[in-house]
């Protein structure tokens, strides 16, 4: 008989398992909202890393959601069907034949990618929207943009319906109005930090093509409090795209999230280093009131 090769990355894959083991018993049933988007959503690879890192997180005693953009598809499609984009004060006008686009997209094409790359990976998902079941109804957050939405009424029942079947859900952004078959569009963060709210989620995790929340010297902030983020929004410091995922995550907080963690998507492996390891991927952002579930 020929002794193993006992060799050292082996040993480091045992070794790692071990050291997760306080993390896996404290995210044990564990409600965790992932926001997916950016770069990785057009890349096959790092789809199927992500896919890979959600049926982990199940694997392990976990109810993960997963809600997901797609603007980049959208514009596309958009292009592909000669359908000219309006703006105003810098943001898309959702007339009716684009939200059309937009539910096609999002609910068919992207929904299904991802629902697929997560069987792939020997899960199991189910895809829906905000229309399903009444998950996220929504009235116009600004009437001048047309058919973009903001949730005003959330019923969650469904996504618990999953978690007891064993099923990860994947939520495309769409949503019902109050009118018969008015249509919304949600921004994406928006509607992953209102479904987090509803479910009370231990974590809210929205990934992000940044490295996370910085200080005015451009240092990563790995943890900050609703304090923290309305200073340095108020000093200027959190401007531009980072401002509605931080205010999306100041509403999440009020709803009752546990944590909202801005996490840097381009690292491989995101998820489950911060969930699972001392190192985390990203800025936490926390009520100081309340205990940590994990040791961060």
């Amino acid at each position: 008989m020929r002794p193993r090769n006992m060799n050292k990355d082996w040993k480091a894959t045992a070794r790692t398992l071990s050291q997760a083991l306080p993390y896996l018993q404290r995210y044990s049933g564990a409600i965790v909202v992932v926001k997916f988007g950016g770069n990785a959503m057009g890349d096959a690879d790092a789809m199927a890393e992500f896919a890979r890192d959600i049926v982990l997180m199940r694997q392990v005693g976990l109810n993960p959601v997963v809600v997901h953009g797609g603007g980049p598809m959208i514009n596309e499609m958009l292009a592909k069907l000669n359908i000219e984009s309006r703006f105003v004060r810098g943001k898309r006008v959702t007339d009716q034949a684009t939200v059309e686009v937009v539910e096609m997209v999002l609910t068919g094409l992207v929904n299904k990618r991802i629902v697929q790359a997560i069987m792939d990976e020997g899960g199991r998902a189910v895809g829906l929207s905000g229309k399903d079941d009444d998950l996220m109804v929504c009235e116009a957050d600004d009437p001048e943009l047309g058919f973009v939405g903001r949730p005003i009424e959330m019923n969650v029942q469904v996504l618990r319906d999953l978690f007891n079947a064993g099923i990860i859900p994947v939520v495309a952004p769409v949503a019902t109005g109050m009118d018969p078959l008015e249509t919304f569009n949600v921004n994406g963060d928006t509607a992953a930090g209102a479904i987090a709210g509803a479910l009370k989620a231990d974590r809210l995790l929205l990934l992000t093509d940044v490295a996370g929340v910085k200080n005015a010297e451009g240092e990563v902030m790995t943890e900050l409090s609703p304090a923290d983020i309305r200073r340095l929004t108020d000093e200027g410091i959190i401007a531009g795209g980072m401002i509605p995922k931080t205010e999306t995550a100041l509403k999440a907080l009020q709803e009752g999230v546990r944590a909202v963690v801005i996490v840097d998507g381009r690292v491989s492996n995101a998820c489950l280093l911060e969930l699972f390891t001392e190192h985390g991927s990203g800025s936490m952002i926390r009520d100081e009131a309340l205990p940590p579930l994990t040791q961060k």
